[in-house]
């Protein structure tokens, strides 16, 4: 977990307040990304918030739990909490995790005050081909059980807040559709020129 205080004053504030924006997507789908470069943007607005990434997490807070779907539902409900204590002291929570069951899901929308669902989408078959890490296919040789989207199912969102597909979208371009969503929404300023947020992804 990344912690990014508020170190400016009179640092603007945002419409709604204090949210938790979940960006979920298979593996390799760019989520962390997106959720990194959010994050430095949040920075040049000084808006205080966390960045909490699927894998820490699995590595710190949810180290005790396997990949069962109960399992699952017991590692998004953690980072819910831990989610909701971050915005009910005014810090925007950044997440960045698979939570691949729409159930678990829904429950932490309920459970959040402000909730922003990012859908990363980009198909199975590109990520195969990429495979940057090597995952899909040890997932696929059987060396990787409770894979998602290869041994286990990963469930689209219906209707989320914002959908980027990565397979078709540069980063940039989905920094430039994430930002300008969540100021339609309110839950950031009106977006800065698109000269400023191009030094994120350089």
């Amino acid at each position: 977990m990344e912690h990014h205080k508020d170190r400016f004053a009179g640092a603007s504030r945002t419409e709604k307040g204090a949210f938790t924006i979940w960006f979920t997507g298979l593996s390799g789908s760019g989520k962390s990304t997106l959720a990194s470069a959010l994050g430095s943007y949040l920075s040049t607005l000084a808006l205080p918030y966390e960045l909490l990434d699927g894998d820490e997490i699995r590595h710190g807070l949810c180290r005790d739990l396997g990949f069962s779907k109960a399992d699952r539902a017991e590692n998004v409900r953690r980072i819910t909490y831990v989610a909701r204590l971050l915005n009910r002291h005014g810090v925007i929570a950044v997440v960045a995790a698979i939570a691949p069951y729409r159930e678990a899901r829904l429950r932490a929308r309920k459970a959040c005050e402000h909730f922003v669902e990012v859908f990363v989408d980009c198909p199975l078959d590109t990520l195969i081909r990429r495979d940057v890490k090597g995952l899909y296919q040890r997932a696929i040789a059987g060396e990787l059980k409770h894979f998602s989207g290869i041994s286990d199912p990963y469930e689209n969102p219906e209707a989320p807040d914002i959908h980027v597909n990565s397979a078709l979208q540069t980063e940039q371009e989905s920094m430039d559709l994430l930002i300008s969503k969540l100021s339609d929404l309110q839950y950031l300023p009106p977006a800065s020129p698109v000269r400023k947020r191009e030094k994120l992804l350089a």
